[in-house]
């Protein structure tokens, strides 16, 4: 079984590749941000991948061209929401 998603930005692309739920390949990383042995989060071009699973490890890390290679037992991938960020308000005046 193998799962595609590609997001191409200027920059780099960025693409995932799932093989049998066991071997993580992803494209465009920019930095590992936390692994554990059941969860790993990578900064990608297209913002940050949490993986969930277990018996996980980092196979290849290789900063140069992007490229991450997970193993072990694959249970989900998520993308975070990109952090909210809080408008002004322009010509209000508070009162103090």
């Amino acid at each position: 079984m193998e799962i595609r998603a590609t997001d191409k930005p200027k920059a780099q692309s960025h693409s995932l590749v799932l093989e049998g739920k066991r071997h993580l390949r992803i494209t465009g990383a920019l930095e590992v941000e936390s692994f554990h042995e059941d969860e790993a989060c990578v900064i990608t071009q297209a913002g940050s991948l949490c993986v969930y699973g277990s018996g996980l490890h980092l196979s290849r890390l290789n900063p140069d061209d992007g490229q991450v290679l997970i193993d072990g037992d694959i249970l989900s991938l998520e993308y975070e929401p990109p952090p909210k960020t809080k408008k002004k308000l322009f010509g209000l005046k508070s009162n103090k």
